[in-house]
């Protein structure tokens, strides 16, 4: 399907609304599995949604203490910052620790080809000697970079599986779409 088709977009959209904020797993069950994500504009809230349900796990949203800014450039030239000041920004909430979990799925976009700066900060928070490190990645294009690397020197002891790897470009195409558009206007 088209990334552009109005079929995609709906179901998107019909995703994106489903409530995330409690585990899916039944009453009383040992939840052994934790979706862990980070995103900016939706795509990879999506896919941790369908993880939760499917594997029964309980969700938990990366978000730093300090928004990113709304516009996508501003959030990129924020990101390139403190990626290459090394910054690890403090998240507004955190999991206490890693210790009722065997495995974390851990989702983020790909930012200047690398892991963002607030997922580094989550990294850095737990433990993770025994775990087992499921990433699902969503990148503009530029595919996931140095992301599987970084994962396992920052999470050293993980037991880190091949990632999934999604070209969720829509933002990005749309505004160059836009930009271009504009450009016509007299």
């Amino acid at each position: 399907m088209p990334v552009d088709s109005p079929t995609r977009r709906a179901m998107m959209a019909g995703l994106a609304a489903l409530p995330f904020g409690e585990s899916t797993a039944a009453p009383g069950a040992k939840v052994r599995t934790l979706v862990a994500y980070f995103s900016r504009s939706g795509n990879t809230r999506v896919i941790a949604g369908v993880i939760e349900r499917a594997q029964h796990a309980q969700l938990f949203e990366i978000r730093p203490a300090r928004a990113y800014p709304a516009d996508y450039f501003d959030t990129v030239e924020q990101a390139r910052q403190e990626r290459d000041r090394g910054d690890r920004p403090p998240l507004a909430d955190t999991l206490a620790s890693l210790d009722g979990y065997d495995t974390v799925y851990l989702g983020f976009p790909v930012w200047g080809e690398t892991v963002p700066p607030v997922v580094r900060t989550f990294l850095s928070q737990h433990g993770w000697q025994g775990k087992t490190l499921i990433p699902f990645i969503t990148h503009g294009g530029y595919g996931p970079g140095d992301c599987q690397a970084q994962l396992a020197k920052r999470a050293p002891g993980a037991t880190i599986r091949p990632a999934f790897v999604l070209e969720a470009d829509q933002e990005r195409r749309t505004t160059t779409s836009v930009t271009t558009w504009l450009k016509t206007i007299d």
